[in-house]
């Protein structure tokens, strides 16, 4: 009789075999299922600090301080914990800094968490080389630097039993357009879950690919069902505020995200509440809360932490077509991810330059994902272009993939398309 780990690895072998691809920087991710609800508290932090004092020369313990300090940055949503983080790691590197697999670790999710991917790539290689536990950042940080085949194999290293593996084989089939696949797995997670956190991720996972898919009834059914079983759960709040824009309830989503970045405010939250409240004809208060994005932004570029895609798309959604190019721009340098070439098609499509912008949009439309958004954005060009009857025909893609789709919330149709961003803080 399969067991459930077969089961997971069967539903991912076809895929893998393909290469794998995992689309992850589009909801701006830091956390994964098996970090979900850690939040390591001050106290923690503060007896290893004494513990330090004692004896400075415990590297473990280094390393030790120095994740904690990456936990608490998520759980607090402080990103002066990353500075913190890396001077520890750093400390007990300087210690011991051949063997040490939670430094090298640490250091990799450190990278992750400031989308240096590549050096997240580079940490997690030498943690791999030393047995550290690192294929699940090192899947992640190849497939935002668009290194598909790299990824499929760090999966391929993981273990099959987990939720961190199955939400990525999930992910996976989604992003090959094989939404009944990403569905049929996320499914048997929950017809096996045997904790009340797997129930949680693999309903938030499904309501996702309903959003996704234009089903907001079953999108919302699993959000609600999600917070029957943990009302704090962010994610699922996120689920529910969107579900509310799209169907035009937009005073329910505006007080979703009122509730939402007072918890978290993470850009991608602050985005789209500022969509909803532009929406809704409330400018003060948008013009208000993009006041605290921009703080925000400055913040987390004082701590280390990229954030030209983001910065791309607003500048796109805002109407800073000479700024959306350029952050574009900053960010394809680093990284080739499909979401990157889609933010860089569409800036140059605002700059007039089409026939680059059809380039760069086919780049991010060469895995098969039925993304509505893309397949919009591809018209637009098109038609741009002169070619009206591709246009049209693109148009009508994206109208079946998501009949909601609204383009007064481009950050939302971009949005809650990571399966890894269910940590407690609800990073994304």
């Amino acid at each position: 009789m399969p067991t459930h780990r077969d089961a997971l690895r069967l539903a991912a072998a076809t895929a893998l075999a393909v290469t794998v691809v995992v689309g992850a920087d589009v909801a701006h991710y830091r956390t994964a299922p098996e970090r979900r609800h850690v939040a390591v508290s001050s106290g923690a932090i503060v007896r290893y600090q004494n513990s330090l004092r004692r004896t400075p020369g415990d590297y473990r313990t280094w390393a030790a301080l120095g994740a904690a300090y990456i936990e608490r940055a998520e759980a607090t949503v402080d990103p002066a914990f990353y500075p913190k983080a890396e001077e520890a790691l750093r400390r007990s590197l300087s210690i011991n800094g051949g063997g040490n697999r939670p430094a090298t670790a640490a250091m990799a999710s450190l990278a992750d968490a400031r989308h240096e991917y590549a050096d997240a790539v580079g940490w997690g290689e030498r943690g791999a080389a030393i047995g550290a536990d690192v294929q699940g950042v090192l899947a992640d940080a190849y497939t935002q630097l668009g290194a598909h085949r790299a990824a499929g194999a760090a999966i391929g290293r993981m273990d099959g039993s987990g939720t961190a593996f199955a939400a990525r084989a999930s992910r996976e089939r989604e992003m090959r357009g094989d939404d009944a696949g990403a569905r049929a797995i996320a499914e048997r997670v929950l017809e096996t879950a045997a904790t009340s956190s797997d129930v949680v991720c693999a309903r938030s996972r499904l309501g996702d690919i309903a959003f996704r898919s234009g089903d907001l009834d079953a999108a919302d059914r699993h959000y609600r069902a999600v917070l029957a079983t943990d009302p704090a759960f962010v994610p699922a709040r996120r689920g529910r505020a969107r579900v509310h824009a799209l169907r035009g309830d937009l005073e329910s989503a505006a007080e979703g995200y009122r509730d939402l970045v007072a918890r978290v405010p993470r850009p991608q939250n602050l985005i789209e509440y500022i969509e909803v409240l532009r929406a809704a004809g409330h400018r003060s208060e948008a013009a208000r809360q993009d006041g605290l994005l921009r703080a925000e932004w400055r913040s987390l570029a004082a701590n280390g932490v990229v954030g030209d895609l983001e910065a791309a798309e607003y500048a796109a959604d805002s109407g800073d077509a000479a700024g959306a190019l350029r952050h574009a721009r900053a960010e394809w340098s680093r990284r080739h991810a499909v979401t990157v070439a889609d933010a860089l098609a569409w800036a140059l499509h605002l700059n007039g330059r089409d026939r680059q912008a059809l380039r760069y949009e086919r780049r991010a439309m060469r895995l098969g994902w039925r993304n509505a958004l893309f397949y919009r954005h591809r018209a637009d060009i098109r038609a741009a272009l002169g070619d009206h009857a591709a246009s049209a025909r693109d148009r009508a893609v994206a109208r079946r993939i998501n009949p909601y789709l609204d383009l007064r919330f481009p950050a939302i149709l971009r949005a809650s398309l990571d399966p890894f961003a269910t940590s407690a803080t609800g990073d994304s």
